[in-house]
């Protein structure tokens, strides 16, 4: 990731992350549950900068000034939301660090920041008896659990109210009859604790979707291996063909040898018999004469 528009775009998302992660925490909601998310963005955003390093350099050695311009002046205030977004993550929370978390990059998102920075409000809050004060001192309150289930029972009566707070008024549907609707008009809908489940559904996704890349990239290693086998195998195959071959051409060459000495041979004897025929005929004439 060697784009600062990507980088800014990613720090933007951690943003949100961690500002959703202080509502749930403020609505005592599970907010570590982001932390493993949250912590995959930062070092993503780390690599990215050392990515961006890199292009410059490459960019000033190639000659592109320009270019490398570009990236010299994003590079600092990149930087500077990294180290703000992890002193945040980590907990050590400043003036400078709270001003970067609040402010998003893309001015288009600033709808997006201001839902997520609105403080929360309990629309339901249960008047103040003397009843309140019947605990014994000391004593710690139940916790209460929730199960969630595919097919939940239809809703009491005295229900309908707490439904309609908490759903909308209608139930989460996968595919919804209106074509669905984005981001920020889905999430201007709901509620503080509708808005956690929304995004831990999508970042469920998104983990069911890199366990799915995982799978298919380790499918593509396993191809990849035996692919290697299979060459490892040609390879030893062509070695053995190559072995026969120069034993083959060997014996052809010691063949050809022989056949050249057997010919020189037979030349050899063919001068020897004319000599004796021609003698012999000369004997034959010189006693006829």
């Amino acid at each position: 990731m060697s784009n600062p528009n990507q980088l800014y775009l990613l720090a933007d998302h951690i943003k949100l992350s961690l500002l959703e992660r202080q509502r749930a925490q403020s609505l005592n909601l599970d907010g570590d549950s982001k932390d493993g998310h949250i912590s995959r963005s930062l070092d993503q955003f780390r690599d990215g900068l050392a990515a961006l390093e890199k292009e410059q350099k490459r960019l000033e050695e190639a000659g592109d000034e320009d270019g490398a311009l570009t990236i010299d002046d994003a590079l600092p205030g990149l930087q500077k939301q990294y180290d703000d977004l992890t002193s945040q993550f980590h907990g050590f929370s400043s003036p400078s660090t709270t001003s970067t978390l609040t402010h998003p990059n893309d001015p288009a998102l600033n709808s997006d920041f201001e839902h997520a920075t609105t403080s929360p409000t309990r629309t339901n809050a249960q008047p103040a008896s003397s009843t309140s004060n019947l605990r014994p001192k000391g004593a710690r309150a139940t916790s209460k659990t929730v199960r969630f289930t595919d097919n939940p029972p239809p809703p009491a009566a005295g229900d309908a109210d707490l439904e309609a707070q908490l759903f909308g008024g209608s139930r989460y549907r996968d595919n919804p009859e209106d074509g669905g609707t984005g981001y920020r008009d889905a999430a201007g809908e709901m509620t503080n604790t509708q808005i956690h489940a929304y995004h831990q559904e999508i970042l469920d996704q998104q983990d069911a979707q890199l366990d799915a890349l995982g799978a298919s990239i380790a499918r593509q290693r396993e191809l990849s291996m035996q692919i290697g086998d299979e060459l490892d195998e040609h390879v030893a195959m062509l070695d053995d063909v190559d072995a026969a071959v120069d034993r083959h051409q060997g014996r052809l060459d010691r063949a050809k040898r022989q056949v050249t000495r057997i010919s020189r041979a037979a030349g050899e004897s063919k001068q020897m018999i004319a000599i004796i025929v021609l003698i012999i005929v000369l004997v034959l004439l010189i006693a006829v004469l």
